[in-house]
């Protein structure tokens, strides 16, 4: 009995020695048998009677540090996913193209499609300039014999509705073509870069570590 009391306390020895220590908010080092009064809000190291630590006991977080934690998290996600997005897009870049010629050959093939519809609209526009000199000539046969006609007056209206969208339509596909463009010499510019680096850039999100979080020295 005696033997198993002893060996008892010899198992329990370390952990009745631990004590806990922290650096307050001020920067002092505190010490106690139990967790120091001051060290509610910075972490708490327990350490046994050898000088090893034993565990880290984090304070508990403040509503303001839950939200800011939160947010950090919510930040790093999407971080995280703008990354992954990019390293998608360079992969079907990477295993898109062979050369940097073939990107201007892409774009040109984009660019030709909208560029018809903007040779389209300008020919219907033509089309509505005639057949409006028509109209007017017409309206202008009636007006010296009396009033013009209410159907040449709303066919006049409609022209001038079509033309307006029509002129709309154009600007529209202009800068459709614009973004073409700029996205085609954007990519081209990207793959020549990852071309030059292995597949990959530096400084890139996906290259970025994590800085571990370092613990307080203790004075």
């Amino acid at each position: 009995m005696k033997r198993i009391a002893g060996l008892l306390i010899v198992l329990y020895a370390p952990f009745a020695a631990a004590v806990y220590k922290c650096v307050d908010e001020k920067g002092n080092a505190l010490f106690g048998d139990v967790p120091p009064a001051g060290c509610g809000n910075v972490p708490i190291y327990e350490v046994n009677k050898s000088g090893t630590v034993v565990r880290k006991i984090e304070p508990t977080p403040t509503p303001e540090q839950v939200k800011e934690r939160q947010e950090e998290q919510a930040r790093r996600k999407k971080a995280e996913a703008l990354a992954a997005e990019q390293k998608r897009q360079d992969m079907a870049l990477l295993n898109s193209y062979t050369s940097a010629i073939e990107f201007d050959v892409a774009r040109d093939r984009n660019v030709e499609p909208v560029q018809g519809r903007i040779a389209g609209a300008q020919e219907r526009l033509k089309e509505l300039d005639q057949n409006e000199k028509q109209l007017r000539e017409t309206g202008e046969h009636y007006r010296k014999e009396g009033e013009m006609p209410a159907w040449i007056m709303a066919n006049l209206d409609n022209i001038g509705h079509e033309r307006k969208t029509l002129k709309a339509a154009i600007a529209q596909y202009g800068k459709e073509i614009d973004t073409l463009r700029a996205k085609y010499e954007s990519d081209k510019k990207r793959w020549i870069a990852l071309k030059a680096n292995a597949g990959r850039l530096p400084g890139d999100a996906r290259d970025a570590a994590a800085e571990p979080v370092k613990a307080p020295a203790t004075k």
